[in-house]
């Protein structure tokens, strides 16, 4: 209901602006609705421009008044931007390389956006009987959704404890005790507790900790670290049906869109002619590299040397 409000907000001021800033004086006083809202000298800024902006504000459950308040706030920013934009243009700060590199950078990222987005719009929706297919196959995020209160041990993997840790782990033997043994045999760790709901914590993982009692563990290998995580405690909190299924939704629909995405990415990198030069020459690029920056459900393992908790990232789409 807020957001058709608020649709309704936005379409009442543009029609305000539109009728309110008509020109007038033509014969028979008739009046033409004109889209410019303000002139900054020569220059121009128009109706499209303020709802352009009302468009990335939060609007939800505005009234038209609220909502022409806004607009009014908006215009008045976009004047003063003007105004700055006709001076630096005046002092050729637009000639200056750091600008010419960002306004080109700006661009590049507009240009390629809206490509992916392209893409991403000519996909098809997700059908009733996936979404549907989705909420049964995923009760560990839906019908048996569960809190848990975890703790974690994160070991370098080059400590070479993975299976003194699985022991651990089989044996129902506490967190106290892990760590007790890792401080006598001088081996540095890392650890912590956190509270997360099953949809903040990768799917992979979740796989695992879903079967897993309170008060179990397990044993997570990461080309880094590895985490003897422990279900401290958990509690059941359903989501019905009616609520999961427009995530799912969407979250299929991400997910679809990162694949097409990624897939049409990799294509043109194949039939595209890319020489590394300089010193990126002296690395063996991988074919498949530096494909765009797309959701995913998996979480990254541990970098820079420091463990990184296996419950950092969630699944981004279904919240």
């Amino acid at each position: 209901m807020t957001s058709s409000k608020s649709r309704l907000a936005l379409s009442v001021l543009a029609t305000t602006l539109a009728l309110g800033l008509s020109a007038c004086g033509k014969k028979d006083d008739e009046k033409v609705a004109t889209q410019v809202a303000a002139r900054v000298g020569s220059e121009e800024i128009s109706v499209h421009q303020i709802n352009q902006v009302l468009s990335r504000t939060n609007t939800a459950g505005a009234t038209p008044q609220a909502v022409q308040t806004m607009s009014r706030e908006v215009l008045e920013k976009l004047i003063d931007q003007q105004l700055a934009v006709e001076q630096a243009t005046e002092t050729k700060l637009n000639r200056s390389p750091e600008v010419v590199s960002q306004l080109e950078a700006s661009r590049r990222d507009i240009l390629a956006r809206a490509y992916m987005q392209k893409i991403a719009a000519a996909l098809s929706k997700p059908t009733p009987e996936e979404i549907k297919k989705y909420h049964v196959e995923h009760p560990q995020l839906f019908a048996e959704r569960r809190i848990f209160n975890v703790q974690e041990i994160l070991v370098p993997a080059a400590a070479g404890v993975t299976e003194q840790l699985r022991g651990f782990a089989s044996a129902g033997k506490s967190m106290e005790e892990a760590a007790a043994w890792l401080k006598s045999k001088d081996i540095k760790f890392g650890g912590g507790s956190a509270t997360r709901a099953a949809e903040q914590i990768p799917l992979e993982l979740l796989a695992q900790i879903h079967t897993l009692k309170d008060g179990q563990s397990v044993v997570i290998q990461g080309p880094q670290a590895v985490t003897l995580l422990r279900v401290a405690s958990s509690q059941l909190s359903p989501i019905p049906e009616a609520a999961a299924l427009p995530r799912i939704e969407q979250f299929l629909t991400n997910q679809r869109a990162s694949e097409a995405v990624a897939a049409n990415i990799k294509q043109l990198r194949s039939a595209a002619k890319i020489d590394y030069m300089g010193e990126f020459a002296k690395a063996e690029a991988s074919p498949t590299a530096a494909a765009p920056a797309v959701p995913t459900t998996a979480q990254a393992p541990a970098t820079d040397g420091k463990a990184t908790t296996a419950l950092e990232k969630g699944v981004a789409g279904l919240k």
